[in-house]
């Protein structure tokens, strides 16, 4: 809403009279606005409210007591994830259930399988039970209907059509609740048979059970046949490969020993060393060992004698060393030509032959062996050259021979897994249960439905929906102006405000001339408002107009001259409502003359005027013209405006009104601004916009809206006063006013 109220002076009964000017509020005030709205709607609609809300409840009330109990018997089971594999060799056929959620939909949907309610009803024989259809309320004689509502139509009675409907029941009545963040499951069965739910709610849970495990036979029976055809054909793969295995290795002279440790192949590599492969290695030992010997018998053949020595040498040359020690000795004493000396010296001499001939062999002996050496390491070495070219040319062959080996190694790993797994396949498939029972069902005490406090709760909100839908239709069906929150929005045009409505036995003059009275405080706040509509505050010339009679224009232009001749400015009423004029009924004078002289030629206006107190005249319409249109239509009225414009501070005319009528749009030409006067909830909001829409093709200025006639003990909007009072002269009988 575009519009706020000033603080402005307060009516007898202490409330603030209210002003709301056409100024923009702000979002929160906007907001906030809407809401008090909506708050107000809701509280003049309060009976409608409360009388939809009464009426749901009743229903609810009535129909829960109407119903026949029903009760619901759970049974509790457990679902395990389980991983499927029939192979489970990696490679082949190595498959795995989907994620979690999945598994779990699957098993839902399973429990709601029609041919697990086919199975209840094979086990329990229902279609010849007589308390199952006791228990749903069927007539088995009429098998269309379940108390008024069609589950099936069979074309006889036979068992098979029983069967059919009992199926139909059970899978109308079963429920499925999983339990958030468990593989529990409940599994729910509702009928008015205690003893009945909790019957088919086990055997519902027998029966997955069962069939949980039938299927696991089926699969593990495939998958037995799948894996006996697997086996056949990996048999005849591992004959064929290894055949040709051996083949190639025939055909290519490969001979293969046993590895040593340490000595494997790595992967992609032979796994068993070829003959040749093996006696090359032999010989690379042998040459080294060989290479090694000659090196220390050429070592040892190139030493100098002296370097040389043995057992014999060593005595040899310690026995010398003696002798030439006892030499040394005799010669400290005597001379060398000693006998002595000369012994010793021969002796010498001769050890010193003994060790030459003894170096001599020794060295002879280093060249056999050197030689000997060297023709052994010549000899190894040309074995090596030779059965390096026989190992290179098998290492060639070993690429295709590792293929064949890889090949017949895969084969033969593949069927010895298959036939581990079709050994124990049989076992595995049948005994490996994921799913078992918890909690059995027991017959419930007490009735699950209905639930007369869930009732009364959706009744309420279903009544509070539909009260309130009730209430928009209502508005929305209200054409007439009645919220003084949404004037401005509805007609584009500010509030000026609000003016109570009074009760027939109310003189309407009196409160005007009362400047005390409710009526007075709220034509001030109107006078208020107006002094924001223009940059110089309250237009010197206005004219008061309705888009039909008995609105309230004429009182509104009564009153508004009233209020501002009051606070001492000079002011002239006009009443230019030619065809049914009224205000000097109000004031108690005549009409003999007045605007329609002037307008017919008459230069003398203060003849026309009557001083009705100090600072406020009148003008009254004057005699009766056959074409008031005319009149109207000259440059008399600006004239006449403009006169008194330069004599009274301000100049109020009360209009015709424009429906119908020319008169309006041609007196909005020549004053400053317009005021457009609107009974509450009388006239259409589109017969308003109709009526604003003429005035804007005419370019007046339009100041704003007031509304008369304001209840405020009907709208509850705090817009009010305490009383009540109509507008213009009463008619006998009818209590209607015209203005």
């Amino acid at each position: 809403m575009n519009a706020f109220e000033l603080d402005g002076p307060h009516n007898g009964h202490g409330k603030p009279a209210q002003m709301p000017v056409g100024l923009q509020a702000s979002p929160h005030s906007n907001r906030a606005a809407i809401l008090v709205e909506y708050l107000h709607i809701l509280q003049r609609r309060k009976w409608w409210i409360v009388g939809v809300l009464a009426v749901s409840l009743m229903l609810a009330l009535v129909a829960t007591l109407l119903m026949r109990p029903s009760y619901t018997a759970v049974t509790q089971i457990e679902v395990s994830r389980e991983l499927k594999n029939v192979t489970n060799v990696q490679g082949v056929d190595s498959e795995q259930v989907g994620r979690d959620l999945e598994f779990y939909q699957t098993q839902y949907s399973l429990l709601e399988a029609r041919s697990l309610a086919e199975r209840v009803v094979r086990r329990l024989r229902l279609g010849s039970l007589g308390n199952f259809w006791d228990a749903h309320g069927v007539d088995p004689d009429k098998l269309d209907t379940v108390e008024g509502e069609p589950v099936a139509r069979r074309a006889n009675e036979s068992a098979g059509a029983r069967e059919q409907v009992a199926i139909e029941l059970l899978l109308e009545n079963i429920t499925i609740s999983p339990i958030r963040g468990s593989s529990l499951i409940d599994i729910e069965y509702a009928s008015y048979d205690p003893a009945m739910s909790a019957e088919i709610a086990n055997a519902w849970a027998a029966e997955f059970i069962a069939q949980s495990i039938a299927r696991k036979f089926d699969s593990t029976s495939e998958a037995r046949t799948f894996l006996e055809r697997r086996l056949a054909e990996l048999r005849d793969r591992v004959e064929e490969s290894e055949r040709a295995l051996v083949d190639y290795a025939t055909a290519r002279d490969i001979i293969t020993i046993d590895p040593t440790s340490g000595n494997q192949a790595g992967s992609g590599q032979l796994r068993e060393r070829t003959l040749t492969a093996d006696s090359l290695e032999s010989l690379n030992r042998q040459l080294q060992q060989a290479t090694a010997d000659r090196i220390e018998a050429q070592s040892l053949a190139g030493a100098d004698g002296s370097t040389k020595t043995n057992q014999t040498l060593a005595s040899l040359r310690q026995q010398r060393a003696d002798l030439a020690s006892d030499y040394a000795d005799l010669l400290v004493q005597f001379e060398p030509e000693y006998p002595a000396a000369q012994s010793l010296q021969g002796r010498i001499r001769e050890i010193d032959s003994a060790i030459a001939r003894e170096e001599a062999r020794v060295r002879a002996d280093a060249n056999q062996t050197y030689r000997s050496a060297a023709n052994r390491e010549a000899r190894l070495r040309e074995q090596v050259a030779s059965l390096s070219g026989e190992v290179q040319s098998q290492r060639k062959d070993s690429i295709q021979y590792n293929i064949y080996q890889r090949e017949a190694d895969t084969n033969r790993q593949l069927y010895d897994s298959l036939l581990q797994r079709y050994k124990e396949i049989g076992v595995a498939g049948v005994s490996a249960n994921n799913i078992a029972v918890i909690d059995r069902a027991e017959p419930p005490a007490e009735p699950s439905s209905p639930n007369l406090l869930l009732n009364l709760v959706l009744a309420l909100a279903a009544g509070s929906v539909a009260a309130i839908g009730l209430v928009f239709v209502l508005e929305q069906a209200r054409e007439g102006l009645s919220d003084p929150n949404t004037a401005a929005e509805l007609l584009g045009i500010p509030l000026l405000g609000s003016i109570p409505k009074v009760d027939d036995e109310t003189d309407i003059t009196s409160e005007i001339q009362d400047p005390k009275s409710d009526i007075s405080e709220a034509y001030l706040a109107i006078r208020s408002s107006l002094a924001f509509t223009t940059e110089h505050g309250l237009p010197h010339s206005m004219m008061l107009v309705s888009s039909q009679p008995a609105e309230g224009k004429s009182t509104s232009a009564l009153a508004l001259a009233t209020v501002l001749s009051r606070v001492g400015k000079r002011v002239i009423l006009i009443d230019s409502d030619l065809r049914n004029p009224s205000i000097h009924q109000y004031l108690g004078t005549h009409r003999d003359v007045g605007l329609t002289n002037f307008l017919a030629g008459t230069d003398d206006w203060r003849s026309l005027t009557q001083e009705i107190r100090s600072g406020f005249s009148f003008m009254p319409a004057g005699p009766s013209v056959p074409s008031a249109a005319e009149l109207l239509s000259g440059e008399r009225l600006k004239e006449l405006v403009t006169l008194l414009e330069r004599e009274f501070d301000y100049v109020l005319i009360d209009s015709a009104p424009i429906i119908g009528l020319a008169d309006a749009p041609l007196i909005s030409r020549t004053v400053e601004g317009v005021i457009f006067v609107v009974e509450t909830g009388l006239v259409s909001v589109r017969g308003l916009r109709a009526a604003l829409s003429r005035l804007h093709a005419a370019n007046a200025n339009v100041l704003g809206t007031i509304l008369t006639k304001f209840d405020e003990s009907h709208a509850e909007y705090g817009y009010g006063y305490s009383y009540q009072y109509a507008y213009g002269t009463r008619h006998e009988g009818d209590g209607t006013v015209n203005a």
